[in-house]
Parts: structure tokens; C-alpha cells; sequence
């Protein structure tokens, strides 16, 4: 498959890109600083794109083609520097803007399949969390978490073959095996790997499974 990984030079986009490539897909890195990453000893063809996912016509070219687009969107900086000052680096709603983007431009040009990386906790996954990770959301990172709540209304309301991934707190631990994915929000731990995380969105993308649901992903 072709797919296009936007937000590709995060820790969960690297994973990702790392997890296609190595089941033999042709993966488009969409990023900023795309031409970052490298693809030494992949399975899979490889492309980076550099540019901004918030620049519609931007995104619009870089979709045509695909197959599948997955979404791995943030802000890589200090959560309490975000929350005081706001991100450095990018806009706050980068998640939402740039998903945004991508869904028109899937709809341009016929792409269906779309997996968005979100987070546990957002939407009916709220009422699961820990009385600890209440509180983290709340102080640091409740601008973050309301726009992963517009991010998955959007997608929601795609009429594309979508399907939400919700992980727990995310580690760079190396990958746990196989990842525990519940449609009812239920997790099995409450950290996980990034590349356990990417194991799971590689499988939503290859396959029907989960489509118009939202899972939670823990080890």
C-alpha cells in the first residue's frame, strides 16, 4: 500500500513510519523536516516530504496517490512551556488544522482509509482515566486534549473509513509484543510503546478492522 504518515519525525510518526516500511508498504513521510528521517534497511519504499501540514495545498498534492493516510500529529515540546507560553514551534491546533487539511484533501482525491492517532482519555475514554491523569490533563495539557476532541469530532464526521487510536501514556520502551486493543476503552496497563502503538496502526491500516471506531491501545 502507499500510505502517507503525517506528523512523520515525532516519536510515534517514526515508529510508524518504521513499522510500515518493515511490513513492505511505500511510505510518504510528511513533516516539516521530513528529509530527517532515513530508511536504511526497510522492506518498503520510502519518500520524504518536507512542508507544513497547516498549508492546505500543500497537503492537497502530498495526498494524491495514497492509499491510506495515517495521522500522528502533536507538539514535541515542554508540556508546562505549551501550557504557559503556548508551542514554539507550531500552532496549538495543529492537530485539528492539519487533520483538517488531510480530510479534504482524502476527499479530492478518493483516499478513504484514514487512521488518526489520538490519545486515552479524550471522549468516552474521559471517564476511564485515573484520578492522577485527571489532573495531568487538567494543569498541562487541557488546550492539547480539547483539540484531540475537535481532531476526532472531524473525523468522526469524515464519511471516510476512519479509525481513532487512543493509546496510553506512551514510552520509547522497545515494542511489548502485541498490542491489547479494545473497542470498549478497556486497557491492560496504563504506559505502552510507541512501537507497540505503531504495530496497531499498521494493522488498521491494512485491514477493515475497527473502521468507524475508536480503540484504546495499552500493552
Amino acid at each position: 500500500m502507499n500510505i502517507l504518515v503525517a506528523g512523520a519525525t515525532g516519536g510515534s510518526g517514526r515508529a510508524v513510519v518504521a513499522e510500515l516500511l518493515a511490513r513492505g508498504h511505500s511510505v510518504t513521510a510528511l513533516a516539516r523536516h521530513a528529509s530527517d528521517l532515513t530508511a536504511a534497511g526497510s522492506n518498503g519504499a520510502f519518500r520524504a516530504v518536507d512542508g507544513d501540514v497547516t498549508d492546505s495545498a500543500f497537503v492537497r498534492d502530498a495526498v494524491k496517490g495514497q492509499d491510506a493516510v495515517v495521522v500522528t500529529l502533536g507538539i514535541s515540546e515542554n508540556p508546562m512551556r505549551v501550557r504557559l507560553l503556548g508551542p514554539k514551534h507550531s500552532v496549538l491546533e495543529v492537530r485539528s488544522i492539519g487533520t483538517r487539511n488531510l480530510i479534504e484533501a482524502m476527499r479530492a482525491h478518493g483516499v478513504s482509509k484514514l487512521i488518526v492517532q489520538s490519545s486515552y482519555g479524550v471522549g468516552d475514554t474521559a471517564r476511564k482515566l485515573r484520578w492522577l491523569d485527571r489532573l495531568f490533563f487538567a494543569l498541562l495539557i487541557k488546550p492539547q486534549i480539547a483539540d484531540h476532541e475537535k481532531q476526532e469530532a472531524m473525523v468522526r464526521s469524515s464519511g471516510l473509513d476512519w479509525v481513532v487510536v487512543q493509546p496510553v501514556h506512551l514510552n520509547d520502551n522497545p515494542s511489548s509484543g502485541a498490542p491489547h486493543v479494545s473497542s470498549s476503552g478497556e486497557v491492560a496497563s496504563w504506559s505502552v510503546p510507541r512501537a507497540t502503538v505503531a504495530s496497531a496502526i499498521a494493522a488498521a491500516a491494512e485491514s477493515a478492522d475497527y473502521v468507524g471506531n475508536s480503540v484504546a491501545v495499552s500493552a
